[in-house]
């Protein structure tokens, strides 16, 4: 998809659509991060920090856990 940016005051705009926001889950309240390694833009939706590390100390759990059972099923 290409895009070009559109005059917003004195700032420049990308307006992205609606499926787009929709597929990502972003709103108008969702906090953007943009980055760049000074050739790329990437703007990526912040997601909930705790939330990730909540998850991965139960796969760890799940891992010790259940690691015999798991490595027989490979």
């Amino acid at each position: 998809m290409i895009k070009r940016l559109t005059k917003h005051g004195n700032s420049l705009a990308l307006v992205i659509e609606k499926a787009i926001l929709e597929l990502l889950k972003i709103d108008a309240d969702t906090p953007l991060e943009i980055t760049t390694d000074g050739e790329v833009l990437v703007i990526s939706p912040v997601r909930d920090k705790k939330r990730q590390k909540d998850f991965e100390k139960a796969l760890k759990k799940g891992n010790k856990k259940y690691s015999h059972a798991l490595k027989n099923l490979g």
